[in-house]
């Protein structure tokens, strides 16, 4: 029977990024936080749609731009209803979306805070000496994987460099050089505990 624990982590950022904005209320540039709120604007047969952020400061709103002049009939139904009736997801997915944001913002602030939701593919193995993570993203974030893995672990990110530097931890596809890097959807990991004092606490810290 295998040894390797095989696991997947599902990242979840807490945080939507604020794109900052000059406020004319305050005067010059703030961070604006998304409302969650949509705003919709019918013109005869079309349609804009825009997402509320309000200055963190003075609740002043700016609109990020979702739909521009859009032919009411082009439009699916069910995006139209999500819009109408402030769809969260919808609206978290827009917030995530810090391309768009960066086109009509000089500056995004992002944040690497995030909940990781860990399960165990297949069977459990009796007596592990190893574990490979398997990473995917809800939306896009800011945490680098580094410091995602030894706040997950409970270890220190110079353990991690040990475990590198011996071929104990092994990146794919892009290697050790992903680990400073913000985590991405995609990314294994594969770790091997043998000889570790502590392995067990490791593991159950891993999601096993």
């Amino acid at each position: 029977m295998s040894s390797i624990l095989r696991i997947r982590w599902v990242i979840a950022p807490k945080t939507a990024p604020r794109p900052h904005i000059n406020c004319n209320r305050c005067g010059g540039p703030k961070p604006y936080r998304c409302s969650g709120k949509f705003r919709i604007n019918a013109n005869g047969k079309r349609i804009d749609a825009w997402l509320i952020y309000r200055c963190i400061d003075c609740d002043n709103s700016w609109n990020f731009g979702v739909l521009e002049r859009c032919n009411r009939r082009d439009i699916e139904p069910a995006l139209l209803q999500a819009l109408e009736s402030n769809d969260p997801a919808l609206a978290r997915r827009h917030a995530f979306d810090v391309v768009a944001l960066r086109s009509r913002s000089g500056r995004v602030e992002e944040f690497p805070e995030a909940a990781v939701h860990k399960e165990v593919l297949g069977e459990r193995p009796e007596n592990i000496t190893a574990f490979e993570l398997q990473l995917g993203l809800e939306m896009p974030t800011a945490l680098r994987l580094d410091r995602l893995l030894a706040s997950e672990l409970g270890i220190s990110r110079s353990r991690l460099q040990a475990w590198e530097e011996k071929r104990s931890l092994v990146v794919g596809p892009d290697g050790a050089k992903v680990l400073r890097k913000p985590a991405r959807a995609g990314t294994a990991i594969r770790v091997d505990l043998a000889g570790e004092p502590d392995r067990d606490d490791i593991i159950l810290a891993a999601g096993g």
